[in-house]
């Protein structure tokens, strides 16, 4: 299965895939660089994750995409009122409905939860993290467990993903980014079982 990996970051959310051919998108190479370094064997492209969706979804069956969050976050109401003000990334929305409309595979979008009420309604909740997909039925009720540890060294290591040699600005934003591996694996299994009975007929797929 030929899965994209959006707005890889580090990544969280791939940490237990396997048996799948994954090509990563982020912007950032030194974050890129990180996850080239967890996972090898990955494609890793270092561009506009946003453009690259518009360009290449037809080319995979499972597309997932983690948009950066921080203009939607509750943190804004904060800012607002320190007078630091900043309209909704939009992309999140355009992303939703593109592929809701356009994609034939199956595909996860996830962001926080808002400061405002979601423009459109996600399919699920997880802790902080709110989940859009084409997946009618997510089957999936544990919360998110964020294992994290900051020791008297900074040593930082979440979900055993350990960047504390690395060179790098913003580690513990970059590790707070990362969404639970056990969710990354239960959506990606859930797909993967799409598409084995998709085989078998059209009147299964999505369900």
């Amino acid at each position: 299965m030929k899965v994209l990996n959006l707005y890889s970051g580090i990544g969280g959310n791939r940490k237990l895939w396997k048996n799948v051919e994954v090509t990563a998108v982020e912007n950032n190479p030194e974050i890129a660089e990180i996850y080239q370094d967890f996972f090898p064997n990955d494609k890793m492209i270092i561009t506009d994750a946003h453009q690259y969706l518009l360009e290449h979804y037809k080319e995979y069956d499972f597309i997932w995409s983690s948009p950066p969050c921080q203009s939607h976050s509750r943190l804004n109401t904060m800012l607002n009122k320190n007078g630091i003000n900043r309209y909704p990334d939009m992309n999140l929305y355009q992303q939703i409905i593109f592929l809701s409309h356009w994609f034939y595979g199956v595909f996860v979008i996830e962001n926080v939860k808002p400061y405002y009420n979601p423009l459109i309604n996600p399919k699920i909740q997880i802790d902080r993290h709110l989940f859009w997909t084409n997946i009618k039925t997510i089957g999936y009720n544990i919360r998110d467990k964020r294992q994290s540890h900051m020791s008297i060294n900074k040593k930082s290591i979440v979900y055993d993903f350990d960047i504390s040699n690395q060179e790098i600005e913003n580690k513990e934003q970059i590790l707070k980014n990362m969404v639970n591996p056990e969710i990354g694996l239960h959506f990606l299994n859930r797909a993967l079982g799409i598409i084995e009975a998709d085989k078998y007929g059209q009147s299964k797929l999505f369900k």
